[in-house]
């Protein structure tokens, strides 16, 4: 039976005070967002605006050039998506063959996706710019999406590789003796037994493709593809000390992947958990 205890009133008291740390900044970020020009400079930083706009949000929306934000978060979800979808398609066939593979060029070809994890991708990017270059991708989504594909590729087989591992192989040999062949047992009977994986995958992968900012700017710097971490870059430099319409940027930057996170926590927690259901 539960007793509710003096340890258990200071510890709810503890996560209330974490809790109230951890969202402070986002209170610094909205109530400047928030403050028109002339409360930016003549009030506190902590004081709440006492006529509170969204004229901010109006005024980055409506840029253009180098600082259009509504087409550049267009170019990140697509470029985003468009990943999310490559990695749960090409890691989740090459986690699964890795993990029911009996051969010893199994086991080594993991540790390699293992060894590729550690090693920093800003290592590679000269000459996967210059072979994108050649190829004609250099400023294309479609050249970022492959990009992604490849440089996140040993985390989505990790992922799902250590769940795979963790799945009983009754579900796949009660569908083979039922004349499924190999296709249909992984696509309608394994795949969807790996919901929890495939939310933890797109999750974590998707928040590395949407916060991206230097291959994004290598590859789409001077485009008409940028992303919206590269408009940032240049609406910040433009506007120099306007926080509030740089924090109203921010905001709108965060709104799309929280939205995500929120769709797909369920998933991502049971991910996390271990949890196959």
């Amino acid at each position: 039976m539960f007793r509710y205890t003096k340890a258990t009133a200071l510890r709810e008291v503890l996560v209330w005070i974490f809790a109230l740390v951890s969202l402070l900044p986002f209170y610094f970020l909205v109530i400047t967002a928030l403050k028109p020009d002339e409360e930016l400079l003549t009030t506190g930083n902590s004081a709440p605006p006492s006529r509170p706009t969204v004229e901010n949000f109006t005024e980055v929306l409506s840029g253009g050039g180098d600082s259009n934000i509504l087409l550049a978060l267009m170019h990140s979800a697509i470029i985003t998506l468009g990943s999310i979808a490559g990695l749960v398609a090409f890691g989740s066939l090459a986690a699964y063959v890795l993990a029911r593979t009996t051969a010893r060029w199994g086991n080594v070809t993991y540790y390699l996706f293992l060894t590729a994890i550690v090693l920093p991708t800003q290592l590679g990017l000269i000459p996967l710019y210059i072979g994108a270059r050649q190829v004609g991708l250099v400023g294309s989504m479609w050249g970022m999406i492959i990009l992604y594909v490849g440089t996140l590729m040993p985390l989505a087989v990790f992922l799902y590789a250590g769940f795979f591992r963790g799945l009983p192989r009754d579900y796949e040999e009660a569908a083979a003796i039922d004349g499924a062949g190999p296709g249909r047992v992984f696509f309608r009977i394994v795949l969807p037994l790996m919901a929890p994986a495939t939310g933890t995958v797109a999750i974590l992968t998707g928040l590395i493709v949407w916060n991206d900012f230097f291959s994004a700017l290598i590859f789409l710097g001077g485009s008409e593809n940028q992303t919206l971490t590269v408009s940032m870059y240049y609406y910040v430099g433009s506007l120099v000390s306007a926080w509030n319409k740089i924090f109203a940027i921010v905001i709108i930057s965060m709104i799309p992947i929280l939205a995500f996170y929120l769709f797909a926590q369920k998933k991502f927690i049971q991910g996390f958990a271990g949890g196959i259901k």
